[in-house]
């Protein structure tokens, strides 16, 4: 059964939150794909990880790109697996495709954003119904995750 988390972003951004989480998944050798809601924010996401950090070097490309099979991260706004990723991260609210292909799904969610938040709650609802195994992740003040659940 796929492993499900929910991260619930109350400290910072998730532009400021994900890059690590990505960089965690390349070091475990993990491919992971990332959806958001839309091709704009996918875009936007594109050009924040070639630039978030001066240090750091984040292999990444989108579905709008060349040979997106070949990407250890893909960003895309559709339910589709083009780079045969066991990771998969949903964020601002997109619509999850089915999980069975995945070891693991991250849902990531705006604390501050109503829609996001009534939509982690339904995907909670609907995923612990299903009979998937669920942990919940708050931020501390300080940034860290912390499981609440």
């Amino acid at each position: 059964m796929t492993e499900v988390l929910f991260y619930h972003l109350t400290e910072s951004k998730l532009e400021d939150a994900l890059p690590a989480l990505l960089e965690k998944s390349i070091e475990r050798g993990w491919k992971v794909v990332v959806q958001t809601a839309e091709d704009v924010r996918r875009d936007f996401l594109d050009a924040h990880l070639w630039t978030f950090r001066d240090d750091s070097f984040l292999p990444h490309g989108t579905d709008a790109a060349p040979m997106p099979q070949e990407q250890p991260v893909l960003l895309t706004a559709t339910p589709e697996n083009q780079n045969s990723a066991t990771v998969r991260f949903v964020v601002d609210g997109a619509e999850p495709p089915p999980l069975d292909p995945y070891e693991r799904v991250v849902f990531m969610f705006d604390g501050y954003d109503q829609l996001q938040l009534e939509g982690a709650r339904a995907q909670w609802k609907k995923l612990k119904g299903d009979g998937h195994a669920l942990t919940y992740w708050q931020q501390s003040p300080e940034g860290r995750w912390v499981k609440k659940a």
